[in-house]
């Protein structure tokens, strides 16, 4: 009887802390949100032509170190990220359809075919893929470990780090020439949302997935 006691008070005390950690991470990333949003309004993040994007790649690695520092210090955090549905953090991934954003970009000469070609198929690839690889975790929830499921979240990771380095190679040379053709377009709103918030949030929900699938 008291064991049965203690494990039910057990639960309810891992189902209220799981709670607040919920309700943490719904007011962290609000936050995030505003502050870009904030901040890109304000031009913030726009550098001169020819130098490292300085202030971009602060708003898209410091989001990430706060991630990784909190699952480091907090194993609360660590379960609730184990706790969330693998199937909708995958599907979140189809977003990344989108991509096709970057090709129209390139054709109406906004961005480099450089940048927006890699950067859009790339993501259109792995976003093509996400209703498929939710479709094979409902059948048979077992595929998470499985090398496919992981090959797709390493793809989707290596997908985004090349086109950050690319899109922060392509500012750093660019001249500001008359008619020149950048990436300087990234660093105001809206496309600032896609390197300062999507992207970090792309590569956690990715970690989360991996964090998973080793379970």
């Amino acid at each position: 009887m008291s064991t049965t006691v203690l494990v039910s008070g057990s639960g309810e005390f891992q189902s209220a802390g799981l709670g607040g950690i919920r309700r943490s991470v719904v007011a962290v990333l609000a936050a995030w949100f505003l502050l870009v949003v904030s901040l890109g309004a304000s031009g913030a993040f726009v550098g001169r032509p020819g130098t490292p994007p300085i202030a971009m790649g602060i708003g898209f690695a410091a989001p990430l170190a706060l991630f990784f520092l909190w699952l480091q210090l907090s194993e609360s955090f660590r379960t609730f990220i184990r706790s969330i549905d693998l199937r909708l953090i995958a599907g979140m991934q189809a977003w990344r359809w989108a991509g096709l954003g970057f090709l129209s970009l390139y054709a109406h000469k906004v961005l480099p075919a450089i940048f927006a070609l890699p950067a859009g198929l790339g993501d259109m690839a792995i976003g093509i893929a996400a209703p498929w690889i939710v479709l094979a975790l409902v059948r048979d929830p077992t595929f998470a470990a499985r090398p496919a499921f992981i090959r797709w979240n390493v793809l989707g990771i290596l997908d985004l780090v090349v086109a950050v380095s690319i899109g922060t190679l392509m500012t750093a040379l660019s001249t500001g020439a008359p008619g020149e053709v950048s990436t300087g377009a990234m660093a105001t709103l809206p496309l600032l949302l896609i390197p300062a918030f999507m992207v970090p949030l792309f590569l956690m929900l990715h970690t989360a997935a991996l964090m998973q699938s080793r379970r």
